[in-house]
C-alpha cells in the first residue's frame, strides 16, 4: 500500500536536484572569478580548460569532455576565436572537421586562471578535512562511473 508520502517528491532532498543546485552555486562563484577578471564565461573557461590539457581537440571532443550541448559550446568558441583565445586549423583531408587550441594570448589567460582555479578550489574544500576531501572524491568518482554504467545499460536496450 502506498502512503501520500510516496507520490510526494521533496525536491530539496532528491540526489539530482542537490547535485544541481550545488553544481549551480558553485559554478555561480567560480563564474563570478573569470568573468571579473578575465571577461570569460564558464563555458569559455571550460573549452579553454579542455584545450589546455587537450590540444588539438575537435569541438565533439570538446563537447564529450564538457558535456556541454553543441549549440552552447559553439557560440562560447566563436567568442573565444573572435577575441583571439582560441585558433581553428581545418583538416587538409576534411574541411568538416577542425582542431582548436589555445593561441599564445590564449596560454597566457590559461596560465593565469589556473593558479586561481585551484585557490578558490582550496577555499571551497577547506569545509572538509583531509580523510573526508579524500572520501568525498572517491564518491563522486564513484557516482559518476555508476552513472556511466547505468546509461550505457539503458541505451543498449
Amino acid at each position: 500500500m502506498s502512503t501520500n508520502t510516496d507520490r510526494i517528491l521533496t525536491l530539496e532532498r532528491f540526489l539530482p536536484y542537490q547535485l544541481s543546485v550545488s553544481s549551480n552555486k558553485i559554478s555561480g562563484f567560480f563564474a563570478d572569478i573569470y568573468q571579473d577578471k578575465f571577461a570569460l564565461s564558464i563555458t569559455q573557461w571550460r573549452i579553454m580548460a579542455i584545450l589546455g590539457e587537450y590540444p588539438d581537440s575537435s569541438a565533439d571532443e570538446v563537447s564529450n569532455k564538457t558535456q556541454i550541448e553543441k549549440s552552447i559550446l559553439s557560440r562560447a568558441i566563436n567568442k573565444l576565436l573572435h577575441r583571439h583565445l582560441i585558433k581553428r586549423v581545418f583538416s587538409q583531408s576534411d574541411k568538416r572537421r577542425s582542431m582548436l587550441s589555445l593561441t599564445d594570448t590564449g596560454m597566457d589567460v590559461y596560465n593565469e586562471v589556473v593558479p586561481l582555479s585551484y585557490q578558490y578550489e582550496q577555499q571551497l574544500l577547506d569545509c572538509f578535512n583531509p580523510e573526508e576531501r579524500q572520501q568525498f572524491n572517491l564518491l563522486l568518482e564513484k557516482l559518476y562511473q555508476h552513472t556511466e554504467n547505468l546509461q550505457q545499460n539503458s541505451t543498449s536496450k
